[in-house]
């Protein structure tokens, strides 16, 4: 009788932690399970820990596991607006993209910097239907530790566009704005400066504060996205 009651309490645990979990992780924010950072997925093994245990153990007070869930829910919140706020934190808990080829070439230190293999890259580039590193213009490690690849002009897979009609810009873009804070390396390797920012900026009728990001192209367009916060700006966004 004892063991049939134990069995019911775990089932009772199993019934009411799921659905607790699953309210805690809406409120924590819609995310694809591929898309997960590094920091929200530390989150998540714990919560299945504290749940777990739970279960397992019908001697833990179950009020404690919902405490628990909460603060740990709580927690992934308040962590995620500080990233949003200050671009520091951001970096160091989810990571930032990593250039692991440019113009065909492998960039070996960041490879070693982020512990991939050649091996690794080049599965991830087949993966891509890409079977030539030549053909490559550029290629990243995103945070998720997916990667981003973009093909050469040459060996672009061409487009409706493409056909009789001459290409304005290259596709690649260059952050030079991020969360209104000038990239000013990024301007460098482009060849810019802070002033001629400044002036394409004014061109547009647009000052520095106005802008959340920012980017050029390889013939020098600039394409921005404004802040949401500035009420009395146009609702032009070139993308």
């Amino acid at each position: 009788m004892e063991t049939l009651i134990e069995i019911l309490k775990v089932y009772g645990r199993i019934i009411t932690i799921i659905p607790w979990l699953l309210i805690v992780t809406l409120f924590m924010g819609k995310r694809a399970i591929g898309e997960v950072p590094v920091f929200d997925f530390l989150i998540i093994i714990v919560l299945g820990a504290v749940a777990g245990a739970d279960i397992a153990d019908p001697d833990i007070p179950h009020v404690y596991t919902f405490l628990s869930i909460i603060a740990i829910g709580v927690f992934q919140i308040i962590v995620s607006k500080l990233k949003l706020k200050n671009r520091f934190l951001g970096r160091l808990i989810t990571f930032e993209p990593t250039i692991v080829i440019r113009n065909g070439a492998f960039i070996v230190g960041n490879l070693k910097k982020i512990r991939y293999s050649l091996d690794n890259v080049l599965q991830m580039l087949r993966e891509k239907d890409i079977f030539d590193v030549n053909d490559v213009e550029l290629a990243l490690i995103e945070p998720n530790g997916k990667l981003t690849a973009f093909k050469k002009p040459h060996k672009s897979t061409i487009t409706a566009e493409d056909l009789g009609i001459k290409k304005v810009s290259e596709n690649i873009a260059y952050p030079v704005i991020i969360e209104g804070n000038i990239e000013n390396q990024v301007l460098t390797q482009l060849n810019l400066t802070e002033q001629w920012l400044v002036q394409e900026l004014q061109k547009k009728g647009l000052k520095l504060v106005d802008i959340f990001f920012a980017s050029v192209n390889a013939n020098h367009e600039l394409h921005v996205s404004l802040n949401s916060d500035n009420k009395n700006m146009k609702p032009e966004i070139n993308h």
